[in-house]
């Protein structure tokens, strides 16, 4: 039996099978390549294999999935906007960079939807963690070595797997966003000391009164020096995006499972307290209230 038009059907509305026939939209796939084909999106959808009983499990493993993806993204990025950096390719780095922060946007995000998970839902999941934890994530710890923050220990949660610990110490031993920044700034001509443009890249990064100065005379003079004053504000968009992601993460992991110990060993929220307190780009941050 046919199905009776509604009103505006009547008055020339079109059904959706006659819009879909009129746009020509292919339907058949059984030659082509599809969506889902094109995605990969039987192995991504068929990555959550949750190991408790617990509903909420699906949505633990979705959101750090998700987060992986976002941060894949972010690494793909940030190298080559140090790349770009490098070779003084400046427009294609201020594009790289934006969308950096951009996607610690969508990070943050993430832990709001996280949060609906509440404390006795999560510890029903909990034990099958085991010692499974975020601060495991190699490519969490290959964000935070290419923005400076170096530190040599962190290199041990990936000594059991030769292909990741590879990944994590290039970056490790390769020079960060903000060196290559403050070799570009000395290229353009300001006055970067020596001793930051040259040094052992593993370790972190100390504040350096020269550099400020140098930030200072692009920063008092844009029009002259657009491209670093430009550099400048993208790189602390980065930091303050980063901070607000550290931030949700506390917040978050305080609301789900208060003061408990982390799942991987550290304090939990007291560790990522300390986390808050790193600072990445201290120069641009120190010549706001020099300037």
């Amino acid at each position: 039996m046919t199905p009776q038009r509604s009103a505006g059907a009547a008055e020339g509305a079109a059904l959706p099978e006659q819009i879909v026939h009129e746009e020509k939209a292919q339907l058949d796939f059984s030659q082509s390549m599809s969506y889902g084909d094109y995605l990969h999106l039987d192995e991504v959808l068929g990555a959550q294999h949750p190991l408790s009983p617990a509903h909420d499990e699906m949505l633990f493993i979705v959101q750090h999935q998700t987060s992986e993806l976002w941060m894949k993204l972010m690494l793909h990025e940030l190298a080559a906007a140090g790349r770009c950096i490098a070779a003084d390719q400046m427009p294609d780095a201020f594009k790289m960079l934006a969308r950096v922060t951009r996607i610690m946007e969508q990070l943050v995000g993430a832990w709001t939807v996280l949060s609906t998970m509440t404390p006795p839902e999560y510890s029903a999941m909990r034990p099958w963690l085991a010692s499974s934890s975020g601060f495991q994530s190699w490519q969490y710890r290959c964000i935070e070595f290419m923005l400076g923050n170096k530190n040599a220990a962190m290199l041990k949660p990936h000594a059991h797997r030769a292909d990741l610990l590879a990944r994590v110490e290039a970056a490790f031993h390769a020079p960060s966003l903000y060196d290559e920044t403050l070799r570009l700034m000395a290229r353009r001509g300001l006055p970067v000391p020596a001793d930051r443009l040259q040094r052992d890249w593993t370790q972190p990064y100390a504040a350096s009164e020269a550099v400020e100065q140098a930030w200072l005379v692009a920063y008092r003079d844009p029009h002259a020096w657009w491209d670093v004053y430009q550099l400048g504000e993208k790189l602390t968009d980065i930091e303050d995006a980063f901070r607000l992601w550290r931030f949700r993460h506390v917040t978050t992991v305080e609301r789900v499972i208060g003061f408990k110990r982390g799942t991987g060993g550290t304090g939990g929220v007291s560790y990522l307290r300390k986390m808050l307190d790193v600072v990445l780009f201290p120069e641009l941050w120190k010549l706001r209230t020099d300037l």
